[in-house]
């Protein structure tokens, strides 16, 4: 009976060890996780933040498959071989199996595009803190969207240009969108160009839209990436106000350097316009690829050549109504006109706007 009890009294501390380890601290998982993504012609980079991480795994998907990079400051960079849309998963461990995650999709093109185009510049992330991509265009496939109509004609425009715009000056190759200007007889028109918008189609109010693309150069020539209001074929313009993301009056000295953000609205029954220049310190807009951008909400629009911030104008005033409401997208390269003047002798034809992307976060 004795023998028995001891038996029992050994065992008892095998039982009891069973339960939950005291000592053993209480896992604390990371919170806030965030991340940027960039993309240069199938190479990403991957930064993911979060609080209370020690480290950070970036799972980087093919076909399925993950190939998985290990970071203590949450960076991670990996080449894709071939143009696509992929899965990212981004995770912030506390541990090696406490951790918590992140999914994303990028599309990525590994062409350069079109053989006129350039091969360097500058790339913006596929995020942004406090916004979420709400459309996208990279231009891959053979031709436009249903987003994307045509402009044609060749009346002046409103701003005595001398080309007519048809819907033939334009190609789509590589994931690059190239936008032509011509000197060819057509209609009247010595040049010829095409002007897409998405009127109709896509429009927004508020929200940042980055612009990547390479500008065309020269005296005459006059590339725009703009924004009209929804309402202009029933209150006309300036009415239905106007934002320039980019405009370039193209020529020699600072002009094939500089581009311009503008607004324009209907001041007490006048068109009014205010805006601001950036102007590089050395080489042109044709050199490699920029991104133009706007950031635009209920109280300002700021304009931005890769990410750095040139222009603010503040739009509370009740007289600046119309720039409260939807705009559309208007891609365009006009020649001559009253911004840029007429081509002349030192002019080279024909000259392309190449762009990469459009997005537009909200």
């Amino acid at each position: 009976m004795l023998r028995n009890l001891f038996i029992l009294l050994l065992a008892a501390p095998l039982f009891l060890g069973c339960g939950k380890d005291p000592n053993k601290p209480t896992v604390v998982l990371p919170t806030n996780i965030s991340t940027q993504i960039s993309s240069n012609f199938g190479e990403v980079t991957v930064t993911v933040s979060a609080d209370n991480a020690n480290f950070y795994k970036v799972l980087f998907y093919v076909n399925g498959t993950p190939t998985t990079q290990v970071s203590t400051d949450g960076v991670a960079t990996y080449t894709f071989a071939s143009s696509g849309t992929y899965t990212l998963v981004s995770q912030a461990h506390s541990s090696e199996t406490d951790f918590i995650s992140k999914t994303e999709t990028i599309v990525i093109t590994v062409s350069t595009g079109t053989s006129g185009a350039p091969t360097t510049g500058y790339e913006s992330p596929i995020s942004y803190p406090n916004y979420s991509l709400v459309w996208q265009d990279e231009f891959n496939g053979t031709s436009l969207s249903s987003d994307w109509l045509y402009d044609i004609g060749g009346n002046g425009w409103g701003n005595n240009e001398l080309q007519y715009y048809n819907n033939q000056n334009i190609n789509l190759s590589g994931g690059i969108l190239e936008i032509t200007a011509k000197e060819e007889a057509f209609n009247a028109s010595n040049y010829t160009s095409t002007r897409i918008k998405t009127q109709g189609q896509k429009s927004w109010k508020y929200g940042r839209v980055d612009v990547r693309a390479a500008l065309p150069e020269g005296q005459g020539i006059w590339p725009a990436l703009w924004m009209l209001g929804d309402n202009i074929s029933t209150v006309g313009w300036p009415s239905c106000g106007e934002i320039d993301i980019m405009e370039l009056k193209g020529g020699v000295g600072f002009n094939d350097r500089t581009v311009y953000g503008t607004i324009h609205w209907n001041e007490l029954g006048t068109h009014a316009q205010y805006g601001g220049d950036k102007t590089l310190t050395s080489g042109k807009f044709s050199d490699e690829f920029h991104v133009f951008s706007i950031i635009w909400n209920q109280t300002s629009i700021t304009w931005l050549v890769d990410n750095a911030v040139y222009h603010t104008v503040d739009i509370t005033d009740p007289e600046k109504g119309e720039l409260h409401e939807n705009f559309f997208l208007i891609f365009n390269v006009a020649v001559g006109g009253d911004f840029p003047g007429s081509p002349d002798a030192t002019s080279i034809f024909p000259q392309s706007m190449y762009i990469d992307y459009v997005r537009v976060f909200q």
